[in-house]
């Protein structure tokens, strides 16, 4: 009866380190992550995605995304993006987004994208916002409607956390000729 107890005691403390395990090795992996520690980022963040962590299955996409610490793989990206999304992680849904508009690690998708970036901007993703925005602006995945865009983009553009970043990137787009990015710039006055 003893060893019975003590076993069951060990199963319930297995359990419940294994929950906290996977938020104490995403923490570990994100710090690595922004530390650009790419190689020991991805040895805390994959046990923490494998065991279900939303938020380390979207730096795992964005590790394979980019190549940080992984080789690239857009079929990885694709696979670990749509499992944070699947969780209503918004980051996981405005690159799960990106991937179908893009068309890596799956067939262009304009519709899937633009549910996916309406999923995201609902949530307060200033990224897929814009990205919404764009949506509507070029009439990719839903009628075109640039009343709405306005909106998105002025919204997006004004996120105290996303908005400079958006609108530099913006700028850098159409600085290195992508068409969309001009007339967007153009329309917008910046």
């Amino acid at each position: 009866m003893k060893h019975l107890i003590t076993t069951m005691l060990l199963l319930l403390l297995s359990i419940t380190t294994q929950a906290q395990s996977a938020d104490a090795l995403y923490e570990q992996g994100k710090k690595l992550y922004d530390e650009k520690k790419y190689a020991e980022a991805v040895k805390k963040l994959l046990p923490a995605a494998q065991k279900g962590h939303k938020k380390a299955q979207y730096r795992m996409g964005r590790c394979y995304d980019k190549g940080y610490g992984v080789e690239e793989d857009n079929n990885k990206a694709f696979e670990w993006y749509s499992k944070a999304a699947a969780q209503n992680y918004h980051k996981g849904q405005y690159q799960l987004g990106r991937c179908y508009k893009k068309g890596k690690g799956v067939a262009k998708d304009k519709v899937k994208a633009f549910e996916l970036f309406t999923k995201a901007a609902k949530q307060g993703n200033a990224k897929a916002q814009f990205a919404l925005g764009e949506c509507y602006f070029e009439g990719k995945g839903v009628a075109q409607d640039k009343a709405k865009a306005k909106t998105l983009f002025t919204k997006a553009l004004a996120d105290e956390k996303d908005g400079k970043e958006i609108l530099q990137e913006l700028k850098d787009d159409a600085a290195a000729g992508d068409q969309d990015a001009i007339a967007i710039k153009q329309f917008l006055g910046k």
